[in-house]
């Protein structure tokens, strides 16, 4: 155990810095609102070290060889999030901050099971089928459940005094289902059809798997009046359909769905027509109040400016749901540009690696599962950014391991373990100079990176299996 715990020295050294850089950010906040420190502070942040501290230590016993920077950066994010709950909880007199930390112990408790419990990441795609099915399920779940909360949105589900939102679940369940069936229907994918424009276009009858997926979308957003899971789930299906063929082709044919899906959507939903309307000027609709939300988040990250007004000095508070889906906007407001570009920063690095034990991975199934968990969550990061600073309309999608809300993190740690169990038999396998021994093998591409079309001879191959 302790030799392990010596190996993971770099992930223990950044979640000791995680830890400082948020007490001294909490002891900070109590300073800047005049307030003397309390035993809050020391519960939380004995909270925090407590329960990163078992989660590093469950990683040194059951995946000692996993990517040693994607925890230490979840933790960061945790905690710059938890600060600034903790703040507007100062400001506004209400205590989310503890229910953010007993989510982010439940979170925690159930990234370690997934650790200690998930021998390999290939077992899952045993139960590929099954994870697709309980995907649309939960996906359905808001539309059907008798108390559904939110009935401008149905995404939430109400269990007793819990609110859950399944979406959360289910875009892993379907990214794990669909990276199973680009595996097994490669050649469907990959086989030659129409060239136009210089394009290799898929034959019509190929089209079917990317339709459902669209055709779903377009429920998702229909039922639950709100088009953010929708376009997460697509947008995310269409980029792991790109890695895995390498054509170009399915980009456009995507995007022209995308585009007629939105305006069909679009003629049929109050609630995006206003957030559409919103985008272009939400100062239009300002003593309405649907434009409130944004134009206050606007007026905040410019009175932050470049460096912020400081912590504790601002008044993101003004911001509705400030401490959730507009969390971006109260980090720009105090820690300025400065630090909103610097949380940018940590994402970046986290979907970084992710990509990068994607490239590591030998067989195909957990280069696509990596892949598309890391594409997800930068997909989520540039949507919900761009919908606080007016580049895209709001959608209501949640910051990972930011956010106030136990749905979001308990999610986005699953998501982290997965990448942590792939990243872990990668480099045991190597580690052991093992080949890559599961089913799918035959597909690996020793050459590139996501792309398994590498030659002429398996592109052939791949047109003999789809016309057989």
């Amino acid at each position: 155990m302790f030799r392990d715990a010596h190996a993971r020295g770099t992930e223990l050294a950044l979640l000791v810095f995680s830890a400082v850089i948020l007490g001294i950010a909490l002891i900070a906040l109590q300073f800047s609102q005049g307030n003397e420190l309390n035993s809050e502070v020391a519960v939380l942040v004995g909270g925090y070290i407590a329960i990163f501290g078992v989660a590093h230590v469950v990683m040194c016993l059951k995946a000692p060889n996993a990517d040693q920077i994607l925890l230490p950066v979840a933790a960061m994010l945790n905690a710059i999030g938890l600060v600034m709950i903790y703040r507007i909880d100062l400001a506004a007199e209400t205590t989310r901050s503890n229910s953010q930390v007993m989510w982010t112990v439940i979170a925690l408790v159930i990234f370690a099971a997934v650790i200690w419990f998930l021998k390999s990441h290939n077992s899952l795609q045993n139960y590929a089928f099954l994870l697709g099915l309980g995907g649309l399920i939960l996906s359905a779940l808001p539309i059907v459940w008798p108390t559904s909360i939110n009935a401008d949105a149905k995404v939430w589900i109400s269990l007793g005094p819990v609110s859950i939102q399944p979406g959360e679940f289910a875009k892993i369940m379907l990214l794990i289902f669909f990276a199973a069936l680009l595996v097994n229907k490669r050649a469907l994918f990959s086989v030659a059809g129409y060239r136009v424009l210089g394009l290799q276009f898929p034959r019509l009858r190929d089209l079917g798997p990317i339709l459902l997926v669209w055709g779903l979308a377009i429920l998702i957003s229909i039922f639950q009046n709100d088009f953010g899971p929708a376009l997460l789930l697509f947008g995310t299906v269409l980029g792991m359909l790109y890695m895995a063929t390498g054509r170009s082709s399915w980009l456009v044919v995507g995007l022209g769905l995308a585009v007629i899906g939105a305006w069909g959507v679009f003629q049929i939903s109050d609630k995006i027509q206003d957030r559409f309307t919103n985008f272009i000027d939400p100062l239009a609709t300002y003593e309405e109040g649907t434009g409130y939300q944004l134009s206050q988040a606007l007026f905040g990250m410019s009175f932050g400016g470049l460096t912020g007004t400081g912590l504790g000095e601002g008044y993101p508070q003004n911001v509705p749901v400030a401490y959730a889906d507009f969390i971006m906007s109260s980090i720009g407001e105090e820690l300025g540009f400065v630090g909103l570009a610097a949380v940018l920063m940590l994402f970046a690095v986290f979907v970084t690696r992710g990509f990068i034990i994607a490239l590591k991975t030998p067989d195909s199934f957990g280069k696509l599962v990596a892949a598309g968990l890391s594409l997800t969550l930068a997909i989520q990061v540039f949507v919900v950014t761009g919908g606080i600073s007016k580049l895209l309309p709001m959608t209501g999608l949640t910051t990972p391991f930011m956010s106030h809300g136990g749905s979001s993190l308990l999610a986005n740690y699953i998501l982290l373990a997965i990448l942590l169990k792939i990243s872990h038999d990668v480099n045991t396998r190597k580690a052991a100079q093992q080949p890559a021994t599961d089913a799918d093998a035959r597909y690996a591409d020793p050459q590139t990176s996501l792309n398994p079309v590498v030659n002429d001879q398996y592109s052939s191959q791949n047109a003999r299996e789809a016309r057989s």
